[in-house]
């Protein structure tokens, strides 16, 4: 099986999460004595379910070897999941919609450097998928004493064809 990437887009990308970018600000505001434009709510964290507390980690990706093959998938039922980037790379974004898990509804995104995104609670996705070299990731998670990663194999490998 083989997929193509889509470009990642807050329209297209809506029913498993947020596009973190500064054209998605609900507001701008200038702060710091006009020095400063804040780019206001960016993404809809969900981080307290079962006691949980808000995480700040850096994920460091390496990128998988070509042909990129994916061979499975995990959400977090209890929680957001946000994926900024903090190197100059592209990378992909591999999802299917929360609940039951579909292997034909897996959709594949690449994002530029300067998009992040932040999957919704239970959104399935593949983990981080660097692109071109090592890559670093702010992500904001949640801690807690609940577990709260559910991972599942694929029936088969699915390939992702980066020749579009």
């Amino acid at each position: 099986m083989a997929i193509t990437p889509e470009d990642l887009t807050p329209e297209v990308f809506a029913p498993f999460g947020d596009v973190i970018d500064v054209q998605s600000a609900k507001e701008d505001r200038v702060i710091n004595e006009g020095n400063t434009v804040r780019y206001h709510d960016l993404a809809n964290l969900s981080l307290t379910e079962a006691a949980g507390t808000p995480l700040i980690n850096i994920f460091r990706s390496t990128p998988l070897p070509l042909p990129i093959t994916l061979k499975s998938m995990e959400c977090h039922p209890l929680s957001s999941q946000a994926f900024y980037p903090l190197s100059e790379n592209p990378y992909l974004v591999a999802v299917a919609p929360a609940g039951e898990f579909h292997e034909s509804e897996i959709r594949v995104f690449i994002a530029n450097c300067r998009q992040g995104v932040n999957y919704h609670p239970g959104t399935w996705h593949h983990y981080s998928l660097a692109l071109n070299s090592v890559s670093d990731f702010l992500v904001i998670d949640r801690g807690g004493p609940e577990e709260n990663c559910d991972e599942v194999d694929l029936s088969q490998p699915l390939v992702v064809d980066l020749l579009r």
